[in-house]
Order: structure tokens, then sequence, then C-alpha cells
């Protein structure tokens, strides 16, 4: 009897140890239960995945590495003047890639490349201060191909202490957890767990979790409508607004708790006050900035159902795409019924099809995102399009100048 009770013991014991060790196998979200991570939808929505690992949203947040960072390590390339005392210079070492302070030839300070942000019209770095993020000086900017100045930083500069906050992650990641704020560092930075870092604006980012929707749909297989997971489609107008407002609508306005954890289908003034200011402001143009209020301004929006979603398709690669988004002013506005243009005399059919964004939806200059070297030599123009669909007389005027020549 106590042989079997011995025996019973020792499986159950064995029972318990393959179950904790399997349990502890399972790969965890940092966000929690209920996220099952983008590795997981891969399986099911395979070709959707591999599409959007080629969208700006995707590339919002990296692990810096030679794939990831673009800029020249190359000497005479590497290197950025920021004044005739002071430089910076682009090197790697054997334990990584760095950003190298020289003040009068001497070197002051050495920061290591940790993350990447961006990847259409540049690039921003950020490395790890203990658990605190902080921004490289130096940035590369895709047009000029060339190491230039971080957003907003001033000419003359190197500065390597400017704090990154939460708010900067939740546009750019799609989660990070806070740590209590360390009492030794004198700048009050805010303080992260580097292993709660979700790279990327994921699909759960924007669908919201997924845990219990692969639960169910791996087990009803049978069953094609999808259950337990947001479909952008199917929300109202004011909600999908919402969804992209979280990082398009400006970073001026006083939040009112993280948009980590907003979820599709909650209304963003829970989460940020509306930013009133510069609503149609087009000449502080940027990514970050106030696009939704521009698209809300504009008469197209007003007078019709369309939503951000009406022109992007968030799982493709649409950037530079003009015939496409032409087409989308087309599925609206046919060219049998564009009379209104004041310029469509001049303009036959096929150049009108092929221009109504260059001309009602510019990319115009925008000194928000980048400041020129200290000696000017360098053309540091960042053209945004904007989002408010109005009249640009300066813009058609330029068409009417190519269609002249």
């Amino acid at each position: 009897m106590k042989k079997i009770v011995f025996i019973s013991i020792i499986l159950v014991s064995l029972f318990v140890i393959i179950y904790l060790a399997f349990k502890g196998s399972k790969p965890t979200d940092p966000r929690g239960d209920a996220y099952a991570g983008s590795a997981t939808c891969m399986k099911c929505h395979g070709d959707i995945y591999k599409s959007y690992l080629h969208t700006a949203h995707y590339m919002a947040s990296m692990p810096a590495d030679m794939n990831t960072v673009h800029g020249s390590f190359i000497k005479s390339f590497n290197t950025f003047k920021v004044s005739d005392a002071q430089k910076v210079v682009m090197q790697k070492l054997d334990s990584g890639m760095y950003q190298s302070y020289y003040l009068n030839g001497k070197l002051i300070e050495r920061h290591r490349f940790d993350i990447v942000l961006g990847d259409v019209k540049g690039e921003s770095y950020l490395f790890w201060e203990g658990n605190g993020l902080n921004q490289l000086p130096i940035s590369y900017f895709t047009k000029q191909d060339k190491w230039l100045m971080s957003p907003g930083y001033a000419p003359g500069i190197a500065d390597f202490t400017r704090i990154i906050t939460s708010r900067c992650m939740e546009c750019h990641a799609s989660y990070i957890a806070d740590q209590p704020t360390d009492a030794q560092r004198l700048d009050n930075a805010e303080q992260f767990d580097k292993n709660s870092l979700v790279y990327s604006v994921d699909c759960e980012r924007c669908h919201g979790p997924g845990a219990q929707h692969v639960e169910f749909q791996t087990n009803n297989p049978g069953i094609k409508i999808a259950k337990y997971i947001a479909r952008f489609s199917s929300l109202p107008r004011a909600r999908k607004i919402d969804v992209c407002g979280e990082c398009h609508s400006g970073n001026k306005s006083q939040m009112i708790r993280s948009t980590f954890f907003f979820r599709p289908g909650d209304t963003l003034a829970n989460f940020k006050l509306p930013d009133f200011v510069r609503a149609i402001d087009i000449s502080h143009l940027d990514v970050h900035g106030n696009q939704v209020q521009l698209l809300e301004s504009s008469k197209c929006f007003i007078h019709s159902k369309m939503d951000c979603g009406t022109c992007h398709n968030i799982h493709q690669n649409q950037r530079g795409n003009i015939a496409l988004f032409t087409q989308k002013c087309l599925d609206c506005h046919s060219i049998n019924n564009h009379n209104y243009c004041k310029i469509s005399n001049p303009l036959n059919a096929k150049l009108i099809r092929s221009n109504c964004i260059q001309c009602h939806m510019p990319a115009l200059l925008t000194r928000v995102i980048i400041t020129s070297n200290i000696d000017k030599t360098t053309n540091a123009d960042i053209l945004v399009r904007s989002h408010h669909i109005a009249i640009y007389p300066e813009e058609t005027k330029k068409i009417l100048t190519m269609l002249a020549k």
C-alpha cells in the first residue's frame, strides 16, 4: 500500500513539473494574458502580416542593428560637424554602434544606438541611460542620405540629455511598462522596464487584445466570422478616427491616461483632451501633428462619410503612390462632373486623374521635423502631405507650370 502511495506521489509530482515546464515555455506578452502577440496573428493572416512589415507603422520602432540603422559608418561619411570645435562621429565598435561626441578633438562622451524610431523620411535613435531612455542628437534623413541634427534640436548643440517619455513610446511602440522613478537621477526621468518593450505598432495595438479571438478561432476552424477581435470597418466613424487620432491628432494636448490602454471602440477624449490649437494650420505640418483635425476641417470630410480608412489601407505600404490616392478621389468625384475645377479646361482627363492629390492635398515644406546643420550647407527641406483637402493656388500654379513645359 505504501509503495502504491509513493508511486502515486511520484507520478503527481512529475505531472506538476511537466505542466509547469510547459506553461513556462509558452511565450507571454508583457501586456498580459489577454494578448496573443503578432507572431500568433501571422499563423492565420500570413499575407496581411508580411505586407504590413513594409509599412511605416510597423517600422515605428525597431531594435538598432546593421539592418535597421541606414546611415553610413564609412570614414568621412560618418561625421556630423556640430560646430567648428564639435563633432559627432558614428562608429562601429565590438560592443555595438555608437555616437561619439568630440570637443576640440577630445572624446567627451559616447552612447550606443539601442532603438531606431522611424524608417521613411528618416530615422532617429534612442539609447538606454539606466532604465531611462534618451534621444541621440544625430539622426539619419533619407532624402538627404545624410546624418543631420535630430528633430527639434538647436543647431550647434550636441545634446545627449533629451529625455524620452512614455508619450513618445505610445506612438512608436505597442507597449512599455513604467517603473518607479530613480531618486538618484537628478533629471527625474521616466523609468521603464526594458523587458516589457513591445516594438512597432503591432496588430493588437489597432485590433485590441487577441488571445480570446485566437483561442476561439483555433477551436472553431469552421467559423469564418471573426469573433472577439475589433474590426476597423465595423466601428462608427468617430471611433475609427479616434484609433488614428491616438498618434495623428497632436501631442500638445493634456493626457488623461496612457493610450497604451486605448482599445478600438474607445473614445479618445477619455485618454487625451482635444487639441483645438492650429486645427487648420498647415504651416506646422508633422506626421505626429494635427492631421486628424486637418482632415475633419475639409469639405470632403464634412459632406461625406469618409474616414482615414477610406484612403489608407493600414496593412499595405502605399507611400508615394499618387495614382492610387488620386483614384480614391475619383471614386467620389468623377471626371465627367469635374466642371467646378477652375483649371479643368487646360487639363485633359488623364492629367486631372494623376494630379488630384498634388493640387488638393499637396506635400508642403515643414521645418517642424528637422533643423539644418550649422553651416547651412545641407538642404534640410522635408515635405509632409497636408490632410486639409482644399484648393491651394500656389500648388495649382506649379501644376500649370509643369504642363506648360
